[in-house]
């Protein structure tokens, strides 16, 4: 057989150097850390040799080797092209599972050639010579601390492609996008394009099983991409310890993952879901972050070291058990950057919750909360600043609810009640005047309580679901939503009630003139009906710009933070933000009002009502000012909370 090497040697130069690298990684680590999978193949697959020829594919480099395959650089002949080919058993469905995953950031895979004679699977795939998240992991040990930028992820990729004699890339908008970025936001950035990967795999039910740096692969661009899914576990090879398996992967794994490995363990793997990945993820994100692993593993790894075996083994992972259910290390905490945003620090410790049913649910969520971390605006809305009025004035939704209802409508109440005695109560009769306000006192007693009790039940959900939130209780997924639901659309209810109140007090006052007075004459019936307009334009306009600007930038965000949201939301979102400019031409319509009601006016009544209608006048300007204001502010932040929906994981299932 003719040597492949000689009649492809650029190749050859490219890749020696990704040889040495996970040579120094194996040296280094004592296992073999590459992009696929780890340790000692079966014994035929050590008869495949670089330089043979298989089928259409020259080896031309090791990158790799596992249990169950070996995976090599390898020039396909018919294509012209690199790729990497998995070699392994002709055994399962693999092929037909990984075929499934057809996603930015996964590896994609070609084909397959089966080699009847030897029963060999032959797995092609996608080749990336931008090196793995590995590499990067090393640099930031080497260095001693966490880099500044998003540059450093770039360096690192630059560093691959120089050593396997690749050209550097020209300048995108991803390289671009990059290193304007902190290195807190490049590891969201990593984070969230590797949360909807597992996301789509996860919808495909395919489970990864072994998130690590060095499954990670990076094009030349700095995009990430997983590799090697669906493993099997230690206890299928016989002999096999889970340290001798899997290496220092296990260091990522979940506690359930680390449960079913244990020796003699007969926890079935089927019993892993999602939130193992998210969990795996979220490790090495921290590890990114920081340089070092969140947990403290040195009491497994002297146990392990003290003595060999599975009895040590079993041990060891104990050992890791217990410090997985006591946190995140201390050591790991103070390696914090000073630059990282609460609202990361807040999706990783969730994501590395011990109990699976604390963390987020699927890769979607965990997308949609890095993408939180990458908007400054949205981040400081759903995690803000600790001595933040926002965040001291989220648990006081219903005194403030109340507030921003009572005192605009106080303030209307004053005026229409000025107004009207001026106008056209001061000239009924007496009796006629007692019976008037025994009636007012009448309905205010019976009407506003009554409203403040639908609003109250109307408004259940987002007093109850945060508080719940606040006790560190888990509302079910369909609460959260309720309640997030309702905040988008509660200040319209209670304008509703409150504009409710002021047409039936309209009625019920123009009845009770009607029959306790004989009725009044039509200039004091306009005078009554522009009144009431005023009042309601105020029950409208201000209570709705107060309460939607406390809850779009207090309440709305805290719900945010506990559970994906929905595409429906964005929707909802951009409705609220169409009603701003209703409500804010309404707000512009009082003092419009009080100056057309003076061209009613004679003389004498406007000197007898002068003095209201110029307070209306100004303190109508100065309420349209406030909602101006707030109508900005508001929009704004509907905004920063729109791009985050909007930039929900694809492809759901």
């Amino acid at each position: 057989m003719s040597d492949p090497t000689a009649d492809y040697p650029a190749e050859l130069t490219q890749t020696q150097a990704a040889a040495e690298t996970v040579d120094d990684t194996a040296n280094s680590a004592g296992t073999l850390e590459s992009a696929f999978s780890i340790t000692n193949p079966c014994d035929r697959l050590t008869q495949i040799e670089v330089g043979q020829r298989h089928d259409d594919f020259d080896l031309l480099v090791e990158l790799g080797s596992g249990v169950f395959a070996r995976v090599f650089l390898a020039r396909q002949r018919s294509l012209q092209r690199l790729v990497a080919v998995k070699i392994s058993e002709n055994r399962g469905n693999e092929p037909q599972t990984l075929a499934q995953l057809d996603h930015d950031y996964i590896v994609r895979v070609f084909d397959q050639r089966i080699l009847r004679d030897r029963d060999w699977r032959l797995l092609y795939m996608q080749y990336l010579p931008g090196g793995t998240l590995l590499d990067l992991v090393q640099a930031i040990r080497r260095a001693g601390r966490p880099p500044d930028s998003g540059r450093a992820l770039l360096d690192a990729v630059d560093n691959a492609l120089e050593s396997r004699g690749e050209i550097r890339p020209t300048e995108s908008s991803t390289r671009a996008e990059l290193e304007s970025l902190s290195w807190p936001e490049t590891v969201a950035w990593l984070g969230k394009r590797l949360a909807e990967a597992l996301h789509y795999a996860t919808s495909r039910g395919v489970l990864h099983r072994d998130i690590k740096p060095a499954n990670v692969l990076l094009a030349p661009d700095g995009t990430p991409k997983l590799a090697d899914f669906n493993i099997s576990f230690a206890r299928n090879v016989s002999g096999a310890s889970p340290f001798a398996y899997f290496g220092g992967s296990l260091s990522y794994m979940s506690p359930e993952q680390l449960m079913a490995c244990r020796p003699g363990h007969m926890q079935d793997a089927a019993n892993l879901d999602t939130r193992s990945d998210v969990y795996s993820l979220a490790v090495m994100l921290w590890e990114l972050l920081t340089g070092l692993k969140p947990f403290d593993d040195s009491a497994a790894e002297a146990a392990r070291a003290r003595s060999g075996g599975s009895v040590a083994d079993a041990t060891a992972l104990e050992l890791m058990l217990v410090t997985r259910r006591q946190g995140v290390s201390a050591a790991a905490l103070d390696a914090l950057p000073a630059d990282c945003p609460a609202a990361l620090r807040r999706v990783l410790l969730k994501a590395l919750s011990a109990e699976r049913d604390q963390r987020w649910a699927s890769g979607a969520e965990l997308a949609e909360q890095l993408q939180l971390c990458l908007d400054p605006h949205a981040r400081d809305l759903v995690d803000p600043p600790s001595q933040s009025w926002r965040l001291r004035l989220r648990p006081f939704f219903l005194p403030i609810a109340l507030l921003a209802g009572m005192i605009p409508n106080l303030l209307a109440a004053a005026y229409n009640i000025q107004h009207n005695q001026l106008l056209i109560v001061s000239r009924l009769s007496e009796p006629a005047q007692e019976r008037f306000m025994l009636v007012t006192i009448l309905l205010n007693l019976s009407v506003w309580p009554l409203a403040v009790a639908v609003l109250i039940y109307w408004c259940r959900h987002v007093i109850l679901v945060p508080r719940r939130v606040r006790r560190g209780l888990a509302p079910p997924a369909e609460a959260l939503a309720r309640a997030r639901h309702d905040c988008l659309v509660v200040s319209d209810r209670v304008v509703f009630v409150v504009f409710s109140c002021w047409v039936v007090a309209g009625l019920t006052f123009a009845l009770t003139l009607q029959f306790v007075a004989g009725g009044i004459p039509g200039r004091s019936a306009i005078h009554f009906v522009g009144s009431l307009a005023v009042c309601g334009a105020i029950a409208l306009a201000y209570p709705f710009f107060l309460l939607t600007f406390y809850i779009v930038r207090s309440v709305y965000p805290e719900l945010v933070a506990h559970g994906q949201t929905n595409p429906g939301e964005a929707e909802q979102l951009r409705a609220l933000s169409r009603r701003l400019s209703r409500y804010l031409a309404i707000a512009a319509s009082v003092p419009l009002i009080g100056i057309v009601a003076v061209s009613f006016l004679t003389a004498s009544e406007i000197a007898e009502v002068i003095v209201p209608i110029r307070v209306l006048c100004l303190g109508g300007i100065a309420g349209f000012a406030l909602a101006y204001w707030l109508s900005r502010q508001t929009e704004s932040d509907i905004q920063a909370l729109e791009r985050v929906i909007r930039s929900r994981a694809p492809h759901d299932p």
